[in-house]
């Protein structure tokens, strides 16, 4: 017997150290492999061209380098595009028009309508980039096989825009695409209960019903009225059009072939990708040319950012610090995570931020569509505790709406874009039961209790009147806060901050028009007002929050954390069905981030995909 113990403990110690050392094993050749993936500083040549590619994933903050995606470029040999910030992107283009080595930028690609980074508030921003660049006189050329909208509305401010023969552009206009649950849960046998405060508070609607309200599609109407006005004016006065033109081939053609976009007055010229190169060329100064001529002088836009160190820009060093915040993603309880704004992690960095003499002013980036009541209060606090201590100016991006614009009421100034979605100052609780379900399979419960609500947050049965009076009141209270919240922080009174609130959702332009934003501006605009309501002149530095996490800490929480099971993913399609499923994923995921300890929440509505 004590040699079976003795030879369990041998094998025990052997298989120990041989899972330690495999691991290890593993965490340095990832490591090799990710290290060996960083490449050398580029080299920008003289007259070079820019390549601007809108397939881009432009991010708020700072992503840094995915280890899984090195890992998996290791593995096959290919090079996954890394996600690149706004800041990064400006500060590149700016560095670019300034630059006498770079002689012009090329767009090609084409967006990807998944994720805020793409939203037309960020792409807004982008634009104004490229016509700062557009001042220095260097020429913008644009190409690509077709466009839709949201590219249109980038490449429309070039020099040159051109159209391969066979390509096409949609102008067809926007919609709006809402999916339903109700029937399917009815089906099923999946009851789900309401409790809300606000008329427009549409976000339980996918639960309960098979098409919008009549609430819900007054707002989308609107809201879709504003963003295809924008859309018109910008792109009309890129192309010197009248918008009436561009609205009449959105009535009558819907999609344009190259002849026809030609003689519209959509593009310059049809041509093919040769013809192009040879255009670039001549722009580069590489006259000797013939059809069989790879490509032209180049350097994308995030080798050139590597290059001249806009990855990780800063001004002079300062004494004076300003520090921008990012809220991006949705709001949740705790630390949250990738994606994930944590109420405990986003408050303590105020808080942070609040108590270092260093940092006069604080820019808080909000591009959320909200979350938890609980977490979302917990940082509209630490928000108005900064703002009484020094300037705290909200830049709002794609979509700052219900507890994303909570933690922004108490702003000095705060800044929006024109198509920027937000309001929606509305509460909701939403409890689901399956007995129908479970029943009609054989399953039921049985419950002993000391109180006649010690079960009310079971599955097992619908909630009594009783208890949906109780949870009644409980939104109706926090909608009451929230609207308090709103009329300190705002320049309106409690009576003026209902009528604009009931859960509706607002363009930035009608925002700014009832008094919830301030002002029509980026990112840029809101860092250059925080320096001058702190009266800092030109002496002061920029600090982003949270901080890049470095590539080696990205594999460690690859190795040991919640990306692991990500490794090894599968690419990415690009086919309708599989975008579909990737649209219903991403609504379905949002159930996940539904944990806030009273059930409810200040949450946009599973917002419509808008094509």
């Amino acid at each position: 017997m004590r040699d079976f113990f003795r030879y369990v403990l041998a094998s025990f110690v052997g298989l120990l150290l041989f899972s330690t050392l495999s691991v290890g094993a593993l965490v340095v050749f990832i490591l090799m492999i990710a290290l060996g993936s960083r490449d050398s500083e580029p080299l920008v040549e003289k007259d070079s061209i820019l390549v601007f590619d809108l397939s881009l994933d432009i991010t708020d903050s700072n992503p840094g380098s995915n280890p899984a995606d090195l890992f998996n470029d290791a593995l096959s040999g290919s090079s996954t595009p890394t996600p690149i910030s706004l800041r990064t992107v400006l500060d590149t283009l700016e560095e670019a028009a300034n630059d006498d080595r770079i002689v012009g930028i090329f767009i090609q690609g084409t967006t990807s309508a998944e994720g805020r980074g793409s939203g037309f508030a960020t792409l807004r921003e982008v634009r104004q980039g490229l016509l700062q660049f557009q001042d220095s006189g260097k020429p913008i050329y644009a190409y690509e096989t077709g466009w839709r909208e949201r590219d249109y509305y980038i490449t429309s401010l070039a020099d040159s825009v051109i159209l391969n023969p066979t390509g096409s552009i949609e102008l067809d206009g926007f919609s709006a695409e809402t999916l339903f649950f109700g029937d399917a849960f009815e089906q099923y046998g999946i009851n789900v209960q309401v409790i809300r405060a606000g008329q427009y508070k549409s976000a339980v609607e996918p639960f309960i019903r098979n098409s919008n309200s009549p609430e819900n599609r007054e707002q989308l109407q609107q809201l879709l009225n504003d963003l295809w006005s924008e859309f018109l004016t910008t792109t009309a006065s890129d192309r010197s059009l009248e918008v009436s033109d561009l609205q009449a081939i959105a009535d009558t053609q819907a999609i344009l072939l190259p002849e026809a976009a030609l003689e519209a007055g959509l593009v310059d010229q049809v041509a093919y990708a040769d013809e192009v190169i040879g255009e670039l060329r001549e722009l580069t100064g590489e006259t000797e040319y013939s059809p069989n001529s790879p490509s032209f002088r180049n350097i994308g836009l995030s080798a050139y950012a590597q290059a001249m160190g806009t990855i990780s820009p800063s001004r002079p060093r300062s004494e004076n610090r300003v520090a921008v915040v990012y809220a991006d993603g949705t709001i949740v309880s705790g630390e949250g995570g990738v994606g994930l704004v944590g109420g405990d992690r986003l408050a303590r960095q105020l808080r942070d931020l609040r108590q270092d003499d260093a940092v006069k002013a604080v820019v808080l980036r909000v591009n959320s569509p909200g979350g938890g009541a609980s977490p979302s209060e917990i940082i509209a606090r630490e928000v108005m505790l900064t703002q009484a201590e020094k300037p705290v100016i909200v830049s709002m991006g794609s979509i700052a709406a219900s507890g994303g614009y909570m933690i922004a009421a108490h702003g000095d100034r705060i800044f929006a874009s024109p198509n920027t979605i937000t309001g929606s100052i509305g509460v909701f609780g939403l409890v689901l039961n399956v007995q129908e379900l479970a029943n009609e399979n054989g399953i039921t419960w049985d419950v002993v209790k000391t109180g006649p609500f010690a079960d009310s947050n079971t599955i097992a049965r619908p909630l009594t009147e009783q208890e949906l009076s109780i949870g009644q009141r409980v939104v109706d209270q926090i909608y009451d806060r929230f609207t308090n919240i709103v009329a300190e922080g705002r320049p309106l009174s409690l009576t003026e901050v209902t009528a604009v609130a009931q859960g509706r959702v607002w363009s930035g332009i009608d925002a700014q028009q009832v008094g919830l934003v301030d002002e029509i501006g980026g990112l840029e605009d809101a860092i250059a007002a925080a320096a001058e309501q702190a009266d800092l002149g030109d002496d002061w530095q920029l600090d982003e929050y949270p901080r890049p996490r470095s590539l080696e800490e990205q594999i460690f929480e690859s190795l040991f954390g919640s990306q692991l099971r990500s490794l090894f993913r599968p690419a990415a399609q690009a086919d309708p069905l599989t975008q579909e499923f990737h649209h219903l994923r991403n609504q379905l995921n949002q159930l996940e981030a539904l944990d806030d300890p009273r059930g409810v929440y200040l949450l946009l509505p599973f917002f419509p995909q808008i094509n």
